[in-house]
């Protein structure tokens, strides 16, 4: 895509990128009301069976990563014009998720400007290691991979992990406003919980809030995974790096059933949101529909996104992303290759 054709298709986007006042009210009422009803009804559960409640808690998590949508709006100053009604309902918002405002809004931001860019990983995204990285690895790095590549650690240990460690601590050397931020979200977390558990007891409240917490995580963690490890995305080293590929070609079109599509804010148009983070959620869909350069992203459905749990590393060559079991066979032939060619040189 030529540069002129990249500036134009921005700027078909841009029209999308204005808030709605009413549409995000409307929102927050059909997210948060919901929300806090099913937490109160899957306490009440547990008085007649933990098998009544336990339901209640897995629809309550979709709508706590509806909630975390909001916040996510909100870190792209998009869900209201506001940029103090953003900061509030952010913080609010990630009270709720357990996500600390400021930091997040700055660790997204980069990883918005840094997407799919092999020289700049790190920040804000999954870790993603090429095929030739890894031979050069140490075995203690190709361990720790391995490890964190792992589907049960990644989303059966990962929400734990997020929840309890990544999201509660400041940055090395943060900005006043931001550390500031997660104390706030930290002691408000804290005093919520305590309260609650006080009234409840911490029985009751660990089987409600333990499973929400759990299942939005992992369903959270997962929708971020999928959206940038499909089979051909898009991952250039830093000279060769373009934003608007980075968008369009390295974030996948998620099409999801409409309840889940809702439940998930409209993220699965996620080549829509990289291309243009000011689209508020609500506006996502009207902005792939009515732009047909974007209907060219990669489509991935709920069936074929299964498919990239077996993703583990990025070739380069091939512009494809692979499995361990893929990136052995390929070294091996690689290797009786090579072989065959020094035994034919030597018996020259």
């Amino acid at each position: 895509m030529s540069k002129a054709k990249q500036a134009q298709l921005r700027k078909t986007v841009a029209p999308f990128e204005k808030s709605d006042q009413s549409k995000s009210t409307k929102q927050l009422f059909n997210t948060l009301i919901p929300f806090f009803t099913l937490w109160f009804l899957a306490y009440q559960s547990l008085s007649i069976s933990i098998w009544l409640s336990l339901p209640l808690s897995i629809i309550a998590s979709g709508f706590v990563v509806r909630t975390f949508i909001i916040f996510h709006d909100c870190c792209h100053q998009s869900f209201f014009k506001s940029k103090k009604a953003n900061s509030i309902l952010g913080t609010i918002t990630g009270i709720i998720t357990l996500f600390p405002f400021e930091k997040w809004k700055r660790e997204h931001s980069i990883h918005h400007a840094t997407s799919s860019n092999l020289d700049k990983r790190g920040v804000g995204d999954i870790w993603v290691m090429t095929v030739d990285e890894y031979k050069e690895a140490s075995a203690f790095e190709k361990f720790s991979y391995r490890l964190y590549r792992n589907p049960l650690v990644m989303f059966g240990l990962g929400p734990f992990y997020l929840f309890l460690i990544t999201n509660r601590f400041n940055r090395k050397g943060p900005r006043r406003k931001e550390r500031i931020n997660t104390y706030i979200i930290n002691a408000s977390i804290v005093a919520i919980y305590g309260v609650m558990i006080a009234v409840i007891g911490w029985q009751a409240f660990l089987l409600v809030q333990g499973p929400i917490l759990f299942v939005s995580g992992s369903l959270g963690i997962w929708l971020f995974y999928v959206q940038h490890q499909f089979e051909d995305s898009y991952f250039e080293e830093e000279s060769e790096w373009d934003f608007v590929k980075a968008a369009v070609d390295g974030s996948s079109y998620y099409k999801l059933p409409k309840v889940l599509q809702w439940a998930s804010g409209n993220i699965g148009y996620h080549h829509v949101h990289h291309l243009s983070p000011r689209v508020p959620n609500y506006n996502l869909e009207q902005a792939h529909e009515s732009t047909p350069p974007l209907q060219q992203a990669t489509t991935i459905t709920l069936g074929s996104s299964l498919k990239s749990i077996r993703f583990r590393l990025y070739d380069e060559k091939n512009k494809t992303f692979v499995g361990f079991r893929e990136m052995k066979k390929a070294t091996l032939k690689e290797n009786m290759i090579l072989d065959r060619e020094k035994a034919s040189f030597q018996e020259k």
